[in-house]
């Protein structure tokens, strides 16, 4: 597997950053929700997935699959990284798009410089921000690295909940990055399959 990836994937994510229009629907796609493949989907590429949202507007959606990690260390996709030496953090498979793509996904205190929040807490930025935070670690703050994500035409993602291919779960139902990629999956459809209050505000 190439290591020289391109690490600019921050900014493509403005190419589908209009403001999501209100769905009137029962479903709510939204950035930063969690997208939970249906048993039933079996395209390869979403098999048994779970995806966080990064963008939803008119221009699409982008998201990033989860619980795919490789056999890829970080350390060799940035090999000019010298933070990264001797580190263990894998790559993890964002999507079948943009795979020559490096796409950072951070667990933040607060919005830094570089960076684009997801929702509270959740960012996506650049190497310049991967570096502080290997450099000045905080407990509370980590990162995932992803090469390629997902994305979806205008209404194409709708369409393919309508068919039932996906369920969604709010973002903060796990936590995103100590969650172990192998059960990620099997405890989401549990959680969507879970009996649930619905509340009536009329």
């Amino acid at each position: 597997m190439r290591t020289a990836f391109l690490v600019g994937t921050f900014f493509l994510l403005h190419t589908v950053s209009a403001p999501a229009q209100q769905e009137v629907s029962f479903i709510a796609v939204e950035k930063g929700v969690l997208l939970v493949a249906s048993p039933t989907l079996s395209d390869p590429n979403f098999h048994q997935t779970v995806l966080l949202i990064v963008e939803h507007g008119r221009g699409g959606t982008v998201g990033l699959i989860l619980n795919r990690p490789t056999n890829v260390l970080v350390s060799e996709a940035l090999p000019d990284f010298t933070v990264l030496k001797q580190t263990t953090h894998r790559l993890f498979a964002g999507g079948p798009v943009g795979r020559t793509q490096l796409v950072l996904l951070f667990r933040l205190t607060q919005l830094l410089p570089d960076t684009r929040r997801i929702v509270d807490g959740i960012y996506v930025g650049t190497p310049r921000v991967l570096e502080r935070v290997m450099t000045q670690p905080k407990p509370t703050e980590t990162f995932r690295a992803f090469a390629g994500f997902a994305g979806w035409a205008p209404g194409q993602l709708e369409h393919e909940m309508l068919e039932g291919a996906w369920g969604v779960l709010p973002t903060d139902t796990f936590n995103i990055f100590d969650k172990d990629p192998a059960t990620f999956w099997p405890d989401s459809i549990s959680r969507l399959q879970a009996p649930r209050t619905i509340s009536n505000d009329r």
